[in-house]
């Protein structure tokens, strides 16, 4: 159900909708693509197994440490570069490339490479940005699985302002493609309601 507010659109469902964006981009949200027992099982694994290390980034000169915890890996140890820093990839473990043929089945694309963030609780979270670097090339496809605890997730409209925001379910899946790196941003917004990890799996296309 689609609840429009104050000029906003929200989407608090765990409907398929074939697009969730009135235009200029393509997001589905197919809701929980994991049961109860796998989305627990691969949420424990991988906030013990997975390399996590603190996100770093350079904005405007200076050198930022975030709290929240990012790794990186992929087919191979390729090189990707954002917000200033570049990371060198890990090899798939044998959970990561398990997901990753569960994501592919359902989103019909293929993936190289996977971007994990680790959230401790609500207060930390993603300001609106754009994943439109040039090493994932122009209409680029990614898939975002989540773990853990259930966030909001929100795009705005890059000349418009328009907003839509959807609830991530614990098990569940987000595809962004199209347009929507080049027309829309995107943010996790901080929330002093949640207290519980979230981990969050962006799989994606480096163009090599």
């Amino acid at each position: 159900m689609l609840n429009i507010k104050n000029g906003k659109m929200d989407l608090f469902s765990n409907e398929i909708i074939t697009n969730l964006l009135p235009n200029d981009g393509v997001v589905n949200y197919y809701g929980k693509v994991l049961d109860r027992q796998e989305a627990d099982h691969y949420y424990e694994n991988l906030l013990h197994s997975i390399e996590w290390k603190n996100d770093e980034a350079v904005i405007f000169g200076k050198h930022i440490v975030t709290k929240r915890k990012v790794a990186w890996y992929g087919d191979s140890e390729f090189m990707y570069t954002y917000s200033n820093v570049t990371k060198q990839a890990l090899l798939w473990t044998n959970e990561l490339l398990e997901l990753k043929r569960i994501v592919e089945n359902i989103s019909g694309a293929t993936f190289n490479s996977c971007l994990l963030n680790l959230y401790h609780n609500g207060s930390e979270g993603m300001a609106w940005h754009s994943d439109d670097e040039k090493s994932l090339g122009k209409n680029t496809t990614i898939a975002s699985l989540s773990v853990g605890a259930e966030r909001k997730f929100s795009f705005k409209h890059k000349r418009t302002g328009q907003t839509v925001s959807l609830l991530l379910e614990h098990g569940s899946l987000l595809v962004m493609k199209g347009e929507t790196q080049t027309n829309w941003l995107h943010r996790l917004p901080p929330t002093t309601k949640i207290n519980r990890e979230r981990v969050n799996l962006t799989f994606r296309t480096i163009v090599l």
